[in-house]
């Protein structure tokens, strides 16, 4: 992943609280119901967020102590602990997550700027990150999963900050061809993969950045090609 902007503490913050108050009114027997995500229930999702802030909270606070730490000490760890968790009685695991987030935003909180420098990795021996990003990371998740929840928040309700961070972030991934997105409710556009040309999309903002992390089939968006581009799942 390219270095890029930072979002502020108070974006991560909004999100956070959002996210926290869908997960707090969720009835305990909506935990075992389908998200959006395929084989993955709420409880899965929310698992996953959990741990994802306790892991990165914990690459922070080993930056800011001069001693790199792992995000998950193995992919087979990591999805053994989302299984794990996520069958947790619904009150066990909505305590760990709403734990979490403070977690993390104490780690947050606590890093100076020049503990910023450097990169960590996801597992041991595994992909390599910039520790800059760390941020955008964990808004991307907490935007993009409160989504996936499928509790009554959707990519329409993400703010307007987000949507342009998250269109300029997913410039960042391969693509098998260049294609240009050109939002209707914002003044610019975004152009993706290698090369010149390819075909426009366009729809809400909203709608795009849904599209562009694999998810849904494109509703709402239109191409001069005909054909939406390909893309792969975030």
């Amino acid at each position: 992943m390219t270095d890029l902007t930072r979002p502020s503490p108070d974006q991560i913050a909004r999100a956070d609280q959002s996210l926290v108050r869908t997960v707090d009114g969720l009835p305990d027997a909506d935990y075992a119901g389908g998200s959006l995500l395929p084989d993955w229930t709420r409880g899965h999702v929310i698992a996953h967020l959990t741990l994802n802030a306790e892991g990165l909270a914990g690459v922070l606070h080993g930056a800011h102590l001069g001693q790199p730490q792992a995000m998950y000490a193995s992919p087979e760890g990591r999805d053994a602990d989302i299984a794990e968790l996520a069958t947790a009685d619904p009150a066990t695991l909505r305590e760990r997550f709403l734990a979490s987030t403070t977690q993390f935003a104490d780690a947050l909180g606590a890093m100076h700027e020049d503990d910023w420098a450097g990169r960590f990795e996801r597992t041991p021996g595994g992909p390599e990150f910039a520790l800059v990003n760390v941020a955008l990371m964990r808004v991307r998740e907490l935007e993009i999963h409160h989504a996936d929840l499928d509790a009554g928040y959707s990519p329409a309700d993400w703010p307007e900050d987000f949507r342009l961070l998250l269109l300029e972030s997913m410039t960042k991934r391969p693509y098998p061809a260049p294609f240009t997105v050109r939002p209707t409710d914002l003044d610019r556009s975004w152009h993706y993969g290698e090369g010149e040309g390819g075909p426009v999309v366009s729809g809400t903002s909203y709608e795009l950045g849904w599209w562009l992390t694999g998810r849904g089939a494109g509703e709402g968006l239109t191409t001069d090609a005909g054909t939406l581009p390909e893309v792969e799942s975030w």
